[in-house]
């Protein structure tokens, strides 16, 4: 039997037909039902993510059925070995010898069919319909940057860019009980939507003055500060804002190289935190978050194209237009 999947080379974003995959011991075959469009796919596309090289198969935010036993599931993408040191102690998103479906792997989720180890998937709740299902894996990226930087309840915080993630980060973050929260966007309507999404206050990222910004309407230093930009001017900016005694919560993949004020890092003794994608528990609280409505499909899914118009779904996601651009079947 023959399937439709989505392969990005350096032509382009291209649909093409495949065998249905057949499952191995421990794996299961998936009918996809919806896959969002994120970031670091169109990063890829256009030769700027430092981890993807291409061809690729996309499509590592998915959900669908499992055929033999009818079970709605979301995948949870990174495939770790299970026996290293890091995946014994409980942190397999950072596993030694780390695949990633979707990424860095033969199969993606932008397919009609995939097949993967049955270990990394959860069950979607039968309240949850497809398009929250599409939400609860980019979520569960805020929600581990949070649970990395120890909780932000009574902190003042900051968040470095008003795209999909950061967005999903003010509401985890305001959900949390952060004291106050200010966002950094470069274009006004960035800004415009961060104040809608609930942030307190949001500064032009672009402006020469926009630590100094951040500061005067947070009111004080930022006690967290989360990068989802990761480039060398929000960086910067970060340390800024959270220097003295602050976290920065590198959160956003950085397409390159940056450097750091190391003395002001150490002298003002402000941590830097890396936060890689999530680990099991952190599906598990994203799925609470969606059944409790704190994020709603509604707010975030801005387009959705079926998969035989991928590259229009990925010209989408990188309009600056769009929160969450999804693919169905």
């Amino acid at each position: 039997m023959e399937m439709r999947r989505v392969v990005v080379t350096s032509d382009g974003v291209e649909v093409q037909t495949a065998a249905v995959p057949e499952p191995k011991p421990g794996e299961v075959l998936v009918r996809m039902a919806v896959a969002g469009v994120c970031g670091s796919d169109v990063h890829a596309l256009h030769g700027r993510h430092p981890f993807i090289s291409l061809p690729f198969a996309p499509g590592h935010e998915v959900s669908g059925t499992v055929v033999d036993t009818g079970r709605r599931v979301t995948v949870e993408p990174p495939l770790p070995c299970y026996e290293c040191k890091t995946c014994v102690a409980g942190r397999p998103n950072v596993c030694e010898r780390l695949r990633f479906f979707g990424c860095a792997h033969d199969q993606g989720g932008f397919a009609d069919y995939f097949t993967i180890d049955e270990r990394r998937l959860h069950t979607v709740p039968d309240e949850l319909d497809w398009p929250a299902a599409a939400l609860i894996e980019p979520l569960s990226t805020p929600v581990h940057a949070i649970r990395l930087a120890g909780g932000v309840r009574d902190r003042a915080v900051a968040i470095l860019g008003a795209g999909t993630i950061g967005l999903l980060m003010l509401r985890v973050a305001k959900d949390q009980g952060a004291r106050r929260v200010v966002m950094t966007a470069r274009s006004a309507s960035s800004r415009e939507r961060a104040l809608r999404f609930g942030a307190d206050a949001a500064v032009d990222a672009s402006s020469p003055e926009a630590i100094e910004g951040v500061r005067a309407e947070l009111g004080e230093s930022a006690d967290v500060a989360f990068d989802c930009v990761a480039e060398q001017a929000t960086l910067t900016q970060a340390i800024g804002i959270a220097n003295k005694g602050g976290t920065v919560v590198v959160v956003g993949v950085p397409p390159g190289e940056v450097s750091i004020p190391l003395h002001t890092v150490q002298d003002s003794q402000i941590r830097i935190q890396g936060s890689a994608t999530y680990v099991p528990e952190d599906y598990a609280d994203s799925i609470t978050l969606l059944r409790r409505g704190v994020v709603t499909p509604a707010d975030f899914i801005t387009a959705t194209h079926s998969l035989d118009d991928a590259a229009a779904a990925f010209r989408d996601a990188e309009s600056g237009g769009h929160i969450k651009v999804l693919l169905v079947p």
